[in-house]
């Protein structure tokens, strides 16, 4: 395997978002107007057509559930952009591109809007994201579709442990018999100003200990001021974001070598993320 190691410590300091220019006022009323449609949207578009057709549809074919689940995603992640694009004016340009097959995606994690941006440049089967436990309840058409896609749902509490654990082994099952992609944010954490924090390495590490797949990398700037679902309401209108996709990295062929190939892999992505708000600055 070659060398990927390179200098993971190089920091990035904090970059303005870039948006349009126009009034803050205005702004804001866009901000606003996007997240009461996108409600709207979730409760009686995409929850009620996902209750009485894609989730039973995915239970009376249990073998295909994945090839359900994707491509419904894909289009959620898609219907999502396009709402932040017409009513908040939010512009989402993506250099390089993930191949069909089963694989790890390494992303790093700035906003809500990341999820939306993973799941649309995963092509192929569905792609699983260990999500917080507490997000399997209560959000209308997200919660439902986080249960019945058996998406790892992660407590992070020290007493949940070895259930969480077992939600990593299940996932890398998954992963291996090619029935999933994982899409995983190994800070665990969105930033407070952009820049990659240190890596929550263990379940990058189950994944590619158990299920050595392809792995990616995708890289997102712009959107660290709207991390929140409060900055959301009032900041998301004008936002500027750049993804950029590096790979595929060939896995670790010995399980010895999986830390120091996280390790490579963020800094990667630290190098990527420096170059990227280099180049905008400038």
């Amino acid at each position: 395997m070659p060398d990927l190691r390179r200098n993971s410590n190089r920091s990035q300091g904090p970059a303005a978002g870039p948006s349009v220019p126009g009034l803050p006022g205005l702004r804001a009323l866009q901000s606003v107007a996007f997240v009461l449609v996108f409600l709207a949207y979730l409760v009686f578009f995409m929850g009620l057509l996902q209750r009485v057709l894609i989730i039973p549809l995915a239970w009376c074919r249990p073998s295909a559930a994945s090839r359900i689940y994707g491509p419904w995603v894909r289009l959620q992640a898609r219907n999502t952009l396009r709402l932040l694009r017409w009513l908040a004016g939010v512009r989402v340009s993506v250099d390089g591109h993930i191949d069909t097959h089963p694989c790890i995606i390494i992303m790093n994690h700035q906003s809500l809007v990341d999820i939306p941006i993973g799941f649309k440049v995963i092509p192929g089967p569905l792609a699983l994201i260990p999500a917080r436990k507490r997000y399997s309840k209560g959000i209308p058409g997200v919660s439902p579709f986080f249960r019945h896609a058996r998406l790892p749902l992660i407590s992070q509490k020290p007493g949940d442990r070895k259930a969480d654990l077992a939600q990593m082994f299940d996932a890398a099952r998954r992963l291996k018999s090619g029935e999933n992609s994982l899409l995983i944010f190994p800070e665990g954490h969105r930033t407070k100003d952009g820049s990659l924090l240190p890596f929550m390495p263990g379940g990058l590490q189950i994944a590619l200990s158990r299920a050595p797949r392809p792995v990616y990398c995708v890289v997102a700037d712009g959107m660290w001021r709207i991390r929140t679902l409060a900055d959301t309401l009032v900041r998301v209108a004008g936002s500027r974001v750049q993804v950029r996709i590096l790979g595929p990295f060939a896995p670790p062929d010995n399980q010895a070598d999986v830390p120091a190939f996280v390790e490579a892999m963020r800094g990667r992505m630290a190098d990527a993320l420096e170059q990227m708000r280099t180049t905008r600055d400038a």
